[in-house]
This record gives C-alpha cells, structure tokens and sequence, in this order.
C-alpha cells in the first residue's frame, strides 16, 4: 500500500463508507458448545468442529501458550471490550453467557466507562438453530446510525465462538456504519493485553481495504507537515508528546497511538512509514502494517539506553543522517541520566504483571539503580521484544514469558525481595509474607516511563514502598495466630475442620480431572 489517499473536503462526513469486500466465509452449521463450565479442550474441540479452525489456528500463532492453557488474569474479552469503549462514535455488542457479559460490563464501568454496552442473549435452541445469529444480525442494524456511529465493533465471547456463530457474515457496513465482528474467546486468547490486538488488528484490516477502495477522511488535526512514527501500545497520556519531543530534532514526528480513540485516526496510522511496537504483543496489528508495507521498530525510548537506542533505530528506519539521529540523543540522553541519578532505586525487586510493558518497566529501574533478578510477563515473546529481552539477559535477569501466577510466587518466594511489583494475587502474597509490594496496573503502567518524564517517575513511589518494610512486619507480628483461609479469625477452640468432606469433596475433584483428561485423549 502507497501513501493513503485523503478525501480532499476536509468537513467530508466520516461514515462515508467505500464498499469493502472483506470475504465473509462460507457459513458453517453451529454446532452446540456447550456452557461455561466445559472445559477449554471441549469447547475448543466444538469450535473446530463448528468451522472455527482457520480462526484458532492464526489466533495459536498470534498467541502462543505457555505452561497454563488459560487466562491467569480477567477475561480477555475485557481488553477488546475496553478498547471500544474508549473509542469516540463506536458501539459496542456482546454475544456470550450472562455471566460473562455480567462480569465483562461491570469490570469495564469500575474502570471508568461511560457508555453502555450492547448484549445479545441466547438459550440452547438460538445457539444450535442459529437464531443467534439472526438476533445479532437485527441487532447491529438496530444500532447503525451514522448520526451517532461511526463503527460497531460485535464480540462473540466463549460459548458462541464455540457454537461457530459467523460473525464474519454481517455485513460489512450498514447506513455508512461500519461493522466490525471479532472472537475473543478464553480458550484461544490467553490474556485481555492481547485481546486489544484483536480488535485492533480487525479495525486496521477495515481501515486498510477502504483506504484500498479509494480517499477516505483526513486527520481531524490535518496532516503533519513532517513524516510521523505511529506508536502501537496503550501508553500515559504524556508519554507520546514526549516522544514527539524526541523526534523533533530528526525531523520527524509523533503518529497516532493505537489502540486509537477516534476511526479516522486508523488511517492516519495506516499513513505512517514506521511503526513504533511500543508493547511487542500486538502481532495482529503489526501484520496489518507490515501488509501494508510499513516498517516497524520494537523497544521503546525508556531510561539512557533504551532511548539512545530506539532514537538510532527509528533514525534508520527513515534514513535520517546521522548527525541529526546524534542530535536527537544529545539533546535529550544527558537530562535522562540526569532524571536517574536523581532518584536513586536500592533493593532488589521482583517484577510481574500481565500489560505487556514489563519488560520496559524492568529496565527503567535497573537503570534507576535496582537490582532485578527476576522479570515475569504472561505476554508471548516476540520479535519486538528481543531487544529488551537481551539487554535484561546482558544483566544477569531472568526473563519469563507466558509467566504463570506459580512463576512469579515461585520466583518471590525463592528471591524474598526487598519489593514485589506484580499482579493482584502476587501482592497480596507479598503482604502476607511481610514483603512490601506494588500492584502493577495502577501504580507502575499508569505512569510516564519515555524520555525524560519517565527516567524519574519511579523512585518515589518505589522507594516510599520499600521503606514501608518495618510496618508490613509490624501488622504480620500483630495478627500472627489469627489462622488462615477457612481457619482465618480467633477461635476460643480449635476450628471444625470437616476433614471427611474435605476429602469427600477432592475425590469428586479428582474424579473430574480424570474426566477431562480422557476426554482430552480422545
């Protein structure tokens, strides 16, 4: 694909949509999948047999598994669900058990959603007739209005995915509003980070064939006057204007951010001739770029030496002379090792989580000073994250890919750091053992870590949790004894245990995963 072509009214109404041929297979018969408590062998087992295969197959490739078969985080339809609702002008519709959808919108509301998302339901007999399908089908037409959409992103969780309810054969737009059907299914996506690749690689894709079919519509903001690097991964708000910084003294400019905000901002990435993967799982994505003929450079410019590096590799990629790519770092290399001697980081950290930015976090705080030994992420390695992997290896880090929950206790437990960054359940691990602990969504990813800003951002909040060892100790003294699990509180006599249930019931357990295992070798 060649420059994108631009609608020359720049007022010219977004949902003016080309006619795109997105070649909807051939419809398979749905096939019953069963309910959520199948296990994810049965109900992949059910979506092969339903015509899924092609899908599952490119979703292995795209994700690879590792050690656990499933995800060890939220639903992974959360990520694709998040990435639509934050998205001007788009609707978003869930096919899947109420259960999940339940789940699935109360997540995304707790996260500071403000629109509502759509629900399909189903029984047994819409699953198996294919009336499900219909119901969809009416139900994005319903919502196809070109006075409030732009898009219509539809989402077959689990059980449909596993029925082979076709997404695939919607139409492509309805009234100039696009329509957009993925599966996000939990048995084929192992985290909800790579789940906003999905959707993201299907928006591209879209975006691709209607810049192929003809001039679509221009940047809110108009073009940029200077070739522009389109950054692929969630970042803090301030991160790409400090990239756009970095770029300036190469002449170069930052690009639209994807996951995007806005359908247009689509084409304005599409437009760019080097993507920056700044989170290395988004291969879906990258296929669309490198498709389209676009370069992409992986890492990411965080602390001296990942900066100095992405700067020589972005300059490269757009045939920079040299001497500007060398402005570019002196300009800006020296404040960032300025920003690191100034907040010190002493201790050892453990580091986990499941953002796909780990490896990047791990080297801001090496270079801050912390001693890493261990790096956990339940994201697939990459050949976007090679870089990273070898500079952390150089250093004597161990880097676990596809990490289980097991992993990264294991790695605490064996480490006893003096601060465990990680998910939920590793920090309250952590706490129960006395080790201080941050949780990693909230309080690491969602701050600055590019150029300058980021160098610095970490200390404090790092330094002030280790610092708080000797209370974690003072509240562990304080209730030691209190019991733990279902012996938890304070007793005047010893707990009723039950152990002839407790028994009774891990037969059943037993007797189930000898079930699930036949069943598997079959």
């Amino acid at each position: 694909m060649n420059e994108v072509g631009y609608d020359t009214a720049h007022d010219a109404p977004l949902t003016a949509v080309k006619s795109v041929d997105l070649e909807p297979p051939a419809m398979a018969a749905p096939v019953d999948g069963m309910g959520c408590h199948a296990g994810a062998a049965t109900m992949e087992a059910a979506a092969r047999a339903a015509g899924q295969s092609d899908l599952l197959d490119q979703y292995a490739a795209d994700y690879p598994q590792g050690p656990h078969d499933k995800p060890q985080s939220m639903c992974p339809a959360f990520g694709s669900l998040r990435v639509g609702l934050r998205m001007r002008r788009v609707a978003t519709v869930l096919s899947g058990s109420a259960c999940c959808v339940y789940g699935l919108t109360f997540v995304s509301h707790f996260y500071g959603a403000r629109r509502s998302v759509g629900y399909v339901p189903f029984n047994s007999e819409t699953l198996v007739t294919g009336k499900l399908f219909e119901d969809i089908r009416d139900a994005v037409h319903e919502l196809a209005d070109p006075e409030r959409y732009d898009a219509v992103v539809v989402t077959n969780l689990c059980v449909p995915t596993a029925s082979g309810v076709p997404l695939k054969l919607l139409p492509s737009e309805i009234n100039g509003v696009r329509i957009v059907g993925i599966d996000v299914p939990g048995f084929g996506i192992p985290t909800h980070a790579e789940a906003k690749d999905v959707v993201a690689g299907a928006m591209l894709k879209y975006a691709r064939a209607e810049i192929e079919a003809g001039p679509v519509a221009a940047p809110a903001a108009g073009r940029s006057d200077r070739p522009q690097v389109a950054l692929l991964g969630e970042m803090f708000p301030a991160d790409p204007m400090m990239i756009g910084a970095m770029l300036a003294p190469m002449e170069l400019a930052a690009g639209p951010v994807l996951p995007c905000r806005e359908w247009r901002e689509l084409y304005a990435a599409l437009d760019c001739d080097v993507v920056a993967a700044i989170h290395p799982f988004y291969t879906s994505a990258v296929r669309e770029f490198q498709s389209a003929g676009r370069k992409v450079v992986g890492s990411a410019p965080v602390g001296h030496d990942g900066t100095a590096a992405w700067l020589a590799a972005i300059g490269d990629a757009y045939n920079v002379e040299p001497a500007k790519i060398a402005a570019a770092q002196n300009a800006f290399l020296p404040a960032i090792k300025a920003a690191l001697a100034g907040v010190p980081i002493k201790g050892t950290i453990t580091l986990s989580g499941y953002e796909g930015s780990e490896l990047l976090v791990a080297r801001l705080l090496i270079e801050s000073g912390a001693h890493v030994p261990y790096v956990g992420t339940a994201c697939a390695k990459t050949p976007w994250s090679e870089a990273d992997l070898a500079w952390l290896e150089a250093r004597g880090v161990k880097v676990k890919f596809r990490a289980s929950l097991e992993d990264d206790l294991s790695a605490m437990q064996a480490i006893r750091p003096d601060l465990a960054i990680g998910t939920t359940p590793v920090v309250q691990k952590a706490k129960e053992t006395g080790i201080p602990s941050l949780y990693f969504t909230n309080l690491i990813s969602a701050r600055p870590l590019m150029g300058p800003a980021g160098a610095g951002s970490l200390g404090q909040v790092v330094n002030a949790a280790i610092a708080g060892k000797a209370r974690l100790e003072d509240m562990k003294a304080f209730f030691e004894g209190v019991g733990h699990g279902d012996t938890a509180g304070i007793w005047e006599g010893a707990p009723n245990l039950q152990p002839e249930f407790r028994a009774m019931h891990q037969k059943k357990l037993d007797k189930q995963a000898r079930a699930a295992k036949a069943e598997e070798m079959i």
